[in-house]
């Protein structure tokens, strides 16, 4: 192509972009240059400019396609130096004609400073104590019996006394010799004999603006937890998951105690004592200290407030963040950009470590000075970080019109996208993309998003999944089929080593973008744009990966990485995805793939992206009305709040919603739940209706199960038995022929809901009757392979599945040695997987046989069947086995993890899919049994109906639940936890109940990482046990904790491995493709994570059937 490049840089930027292009294109001026070029060599070009970018560079880039024709590619730096078209101005003017700092929306931005500026100045006064003195000296070990942030809301307690707002700040403006005594003189001392004084806590009558000082104070490390308590009465660990009934929640934050944040003891006096003793009196009385609280007190005296500030989220958290990101950047320098002054040095704020040692640090007059003032540079950049943050604009990737009429609905997408672009951005937006799988929903979702920016602005956004091995594969989507480069997307996976495998498979595979150098060792975020574009990064986290977590336009991630900016249980770890989300729209890829337990943690991530300005797209084709609604109720109570603080005045808070699929799209402004419920109804019930015209590609039926007894052995047996039968009759009905053989072939997926008994089931299939003439090449797949192995099987099925054109996957070299290996003429290909095989992978299967979970596992299992070949099924594809492993065991719950049934509160009548399933949720599977629900709901007999029933008592406030009906008949209530809690007073974000009482991905119990490593001699390998050690690691061997299943499980004459066999062929063939040592490869691949307490006796292992507990 034939590019002409401008460049509006001054200064040195000016230079530095002189010699980078100078190295590309010839000069056709002083500030132009043209040259062809191909599009490799251009992205080459737009990245070295990027990374050298400074705020005086501009450089735009046009594509000449003609003699009168020339089109804007990209520009790189200062966007406001050209127009749309990439023109520059032909004047400039320095007269103020825009007033553009009129247009200033944080309404609430000065309250937001005085208040974390004054908590900074008190947030640590309790380091003063003789107790944390003693700590830092090392003269004290063991843990806190009470926390700083806690004596210093009591020392702040006692400075206010009985004062109203005004009285106090006074005070604090006017020092006099009383006001000092009376920091100490009133201090309320918790754990002395003195029960009258612990009576009261320290909200209970304290005035608003001391009240939000306060609570900023005690919840500047984590938000205070309500206490749980043992059988024995004693407090558990903060955080721990206490009982909590959800008709009489506590009042926050008058219910605040010393137990809501740190355990409390009984303890003895004397050793309480320290903890409220101050031998070298408070910072309060130096020079510095008193200047700036003066100057403070005087600002916040007469700033006017509308309502107490406690009561609004916004100015509350953004108040803490401001805070918390204050705190803990200067706590981290240890001497540049630090205040100079003469400090004290009897009293210190930490330590840091100097020459291996830990040496005391920051003197805590200092300390608590240096925070005030990083808080006042902090929320003087929140407002412009926004428009800060490098974005995508003008691409053509985005924009481009879809070719393939299967994908022409993105088309309509994106232009009802623009269409509703300004009422989106004043009023809010929620999306719903309902498209059926196969459809390319997950690039419409990124047009989508696009197309709501400001086209001269440009996009953010966060792509957020719920599986981790889908986040690679997505981000590999929107490189190849967007044009995306490395600087505009960043991809946050679990390690660097997953990352590795992946690319050296999409090269191995052919993919024609070129990779970028694999990132080091401890890298978790593959990004390769500028990380420092705005002033607000540095002082959030000088790790790049955060940063570039926070910079970059486009992130795809596993949802895990956005959930910690509204669950703030572990102090510090919600600053970098709350800055993201403030920075970017969120789309949640599959929301209702999430266990149910999981989606109070989801609703709370949406409300939060209402509360910080995001846009919220949602993504699945079965998204059942109620969490929809749910999650809807739980954006406008954000975006509510929001525009209380951003909007314009007077705005009705009436969020811009949207719903797409392959049929169409539509919009409606609905201010209220029922307008929502009404609209979605609307558009799930067409698309029910346009589904049950088409004829059906996943045709189903049952199968009858049953075993001679509930022993596992007989269990497994009578399994596998029927899952032979049943795969040979499928294979009749949908094998293809290979081209060069004539050997009738089929792809056939069996699904197990868990992973123990699916390695059970699989060792009873090789010990089997096979008929003649036929050959199974079976693969087990699950989450418990090493990463290697993992990756190596998941690249496999990624090329084998790829049934786009029918014959191709008889070409494919792995394919062909299995075939021309057995003289069989039936020849089945048979993944034995667990539910990782249903959601996301674009995989296209034959036929398929399914232990049931749900209704909704059973929908998304069949989106896998002939996902690329949409014609009519002619016969049946999916056998549905009527029952599953843990009924014929019988175990209770029976659709219970994964599934929505309880022993107790969702119990069914029965368990048999003959009596739970409807007729046509048999025949013709598709999303409609979750689309619509039916107008009467069975949730004791009916499948579907208890998914709904239950998402209904959980997401939706006013849906009857178990507990209400009970009521109703007489019997006592039991009132449910909903995810509502989170948001049905603004109170209840000020305390931690909802994330202790419904965590997102709950899991206590201990997990440690293992590594196979091979041995001396290189021929056999050893299991190892990795602990780390700071940042070093230490390998215990651990073999007796491994029983290695001998070679001979598989000798079977028609039935063989279809993964890897051989673990050290499959590590020697993976180090000499990446040329690497057979150690170090195996170091960095040959690892996998376990649950310790799972498996107390070890594991079960061979590298065909992956980790299983040993029994």
């Amino acid at each position: 192509m034939n590019v002409l490049i401008v460049s509006q840089c001054n200064k040195n930027a000016l230079k530095e972009t002189r010699r980078i292009l100078d190295q590309f294109a010839e000069r056709r001026g002083e500030r132009t240059w043209q040259t062809p070029i191909t599009q490799a060599g251009l992205d080459t070009l737009r990245r070295l400019l990027r990374k050298t970018a400074r705020k005086n560079t501009a450089v735009a880039c046009h594509w000449i396609r003609g003699r009168d024709h020339s089109e804007l590619m990209w520009i790189v730096g200062d966007a406001s130096r050209f127009n749309m078209q990439g023109a520059v101005p032909t004047n400039t003017t320095r007269r103020n004609i825009l007033r553009t700092e009129d247009e200033n929306d944080w309404h609430s931005g000065r309250l937001i400073h005085l208040l974390a500026s004054l908590a900074a100045l008190f947030h640590d006064l309790g380091k003063a104590s003789r107790a944390f003195q003693d700590r830092l000296h090392g003269r004290l070990e063991g843990r806190n019996l009470y926390r700083h942030e806690w004596v210093s809301l009591r020392l702040l307690e006692a400075f206010v006394g009985e004062d109203e707002d005004a009285a106090w700040l006074y005070r604090l403006e006017h020092f006099t010799f009383d006001d000092d005594a009376c920091w100490l003189d009133r201090l309320k001392c918790d754990g002395l004999i003195n029960g009258q004084q612990q009576s009261k806590t320290p909200f209970a009558g304290m005035p608003p603006l001391a009240a939000a000082i306060g609570w900023l104070i005690l919840s500047h490390h984590r938000l205070p937890a309500l206490p749980a308590f043992d059988e024995n009465g004693q407090q558990k660990w903060s955080g721990a998951r206490g009982i909590l009934n959800a008709a009489i929640l506590p009042a926050l934050p008058e219910a605040f105690t010393a137990a809501w944040n740190e355990r409390v003891e009984n303890t003895s006096p004397a050793e309480v004592a320290p903890y409220w003793e101050f031998p070298e009196g408070l910072p309060v009385t130096s020079d510095a200290w008193r200047q700036r609280s003066q100057r403070l007190a005087r600002q916040l005296r007469v700033v006017s407030i509308t309502a107490p500030p406690l009561e609004s989220p916004y100015v509350m958290h953004l108040a803490r963040l401001a805070m918390m990101l204050a705190d803990h950047h200067y706590s981290s320098l240890t001497d540049a950009g630090r205040l100079s002054g003469d400090w004290s040095t009897a009293l210190y704020a930490n330590t840091a470590a100097l020459h291996g040692k830990r040496r005391l640090c920051q003197p805590l007059d200092e300390h608590l000075l240096g925070v005030t003032r990083t808080v006042g540079e902090i929320v003087h950049r929140l407002p412009d970080m926004e428009k800060g943050l490098p974005r995508i604009a003008r691409h053509k990737g985005l924009r481009q019109r879809s070719r393939d009429s299967r994908f022409r609905w993105q088309d309509q997408a994106f232009d009802l996208a623009v269409g509703v672009r300004d009422k989106a951005r004043e009023q809010g937006f929620f999306g719903v993309n309902m498209a059926s799988t196969g459809c390319g929903k997950t690039i419409a979702n990124g047009r989508i998003m696009y197309a709501l920016s400001d086209p001269e602005e440009g996009a953010r956004f966060s792509i957020a999944l719920g599986l981790r091995t889908l986040t690679l594969q997505t981000g590999q989507a929107y490189r190849e089929r967007l044009g995306l480069g490395s600087d505009d997307l960043a991809v946050r996976v679990g390690g660097s080593a997953s990352r590795a495998l992946f690319e050296h498979q999409q090269r191995k595979s052919g993919g024609s973008e070129s990779r970028a150098a694999l990132l080091d060792e401890q890298s978790h975020v593959h990004f390769e744009g500028r990380i420092d574009e705005h002033p607000l990064l540095s002082r959030a986290t000088q790790d790049p990966r955060a940063r570039a977590l926070i910079s970059a336009p486009v992130l795809v991630c596993t949802i895990d990485h956005l959930i910690p900016a509204t669950e703030s249980l572990r102090g510090g770890h919600q600053i970098v995805p709350m800055l993201r989300l403030m920075g970017s729209d969120l789309v949640l890829d599959e929301p209702d793939d999430f266990d149910i337990d999981d989606l109070p943690g989801l609703t709370r991530l949406v409300y939060w992206a209402g509360l910080l300005g995001s846009r919220v797209l949602l993504s699945s084709a079965t998204l059942s009305p109620a969490l929809v609604r749910g999650l809807f109720e739980a954006y406008r109570t954000g975006r509510a709040e929001y525009q209380r603080h951003r909007g314009v005045p007077g705005t009705p808070v009436s969020p811009c919603c949207a719903w797409f699929d392959e049929h169409g799209c539509t919009q409606q402004i609905c201010a209220e739940g029922e307008e929502f419920d009404a609209a979605h109804i609307k558009f799930a019930r067409q698309r029910a209706a346009r589904l049950s015209g088409q004829a059906p590609a996943r045709r189903g039926y049952l199968v009858p199960l049953s075993a001679p007894s509930a022993h596992p052995e007989d269990v497994y047996q009578a399994v596998a038995q029927t899952i032979l039968t049943q795969a040979c009759a499928l294979h009749e009905q949908h094998h293809a022929v290979d081209p060069h053989s004539g050997k009738r072939v089929s792809f056939g997926l069996v699904r197990m809901a868990n992973i123990e008994p699916l390695v059970a089931v699989a060792q009873a299939l090789y010990r089997s009757d096979i008929p003649e003439d036929r050959q199974i090449h079976l693969c087990v797949y699950h989450s418990q392979f090493p990463l290697l192995l993992r990756s190596r099987l998941e690249a496999r099925l990624d090329r084998v599945l790829d049934r786009r054109e029918e014959n191709a996957v008889f070409g494919l070299v792995d394919i062909r040695t299995e075939l021309d290996g057995s003289p069989a003429r039936n020849q089945f290909f048979i993944v034995l997987g667990s539910p990782v095989t249903e959601v996301g992978r674009d995989h296209d299967y034959d036929w398929a046989i399914v232990e049931p979970s749900s209704m909704r596992s059973i929908i998304q299992l069949a989106g896998r069947i002939r996902r690329h070949r949409p014609e009519p099924a002619h016969a049946p594809n999916i056998a549905l086995l009527d029952t599953n492993v843990r009924h014929l065991k019988r175990a209770a719950p029976v659709f219970s993890r994964p599934g929505f049934e309880t022993e107790k509160r969702w119990p069914l009548v029965t368990h048999q899919l003959a009596e739970l399933l409807r007729a046509d949720e048999i025949e013709h599977i598709d999303s409609r049994p979750r689309l619509m629900p039916a107008e009467v709901l069975d949730p004791t007999q009916k499948l579907v109906d208890l998914e709904h029933t239950r998402l209904a008592a959980l997401m939706v406030e006013a849906a009857a639940t178990p507990g209400q009906r009970r009521k109703r008949r007489g019997e006592p209530a039991q009132v449910d936890l909903g995810a509502y809690l989170f948001y049905r007073t603004s109170s209840m974000t000020l305390g931690a109940l909802a994330m202790q009482q419904q965590p997102f991905r709950e899991d206590n119990e201990p997990e440690c990482e293992f590594v196979l490593l091979p041995d001396e001699g290189e021929e056999d390998y050893g299991f190892w046990r990795v602990d780390q050690e700071g940042r070093d690691e230490r390998l215990t061997p651990v073999e007796s904790e491994l029983d290695r299943l001998p070679d001979d499980v598989f000798s079977h004459a028609r039935i063989a491995p279809w993964n890897e066999p051989d673990y050290m062929a499959a590590l020697a063939d993976q180090a000499e493709a990446m040329d690497m040592t057979i150690e170090r490869c195996a170091r960095r691949f040959g690892r996998i994570r376990l649950k310790t307490s799972y498996a107390p006796q070890g594991w079960h292992f061979h590298p065909a059937l992956g980790f299983v507990k040993r029994k």
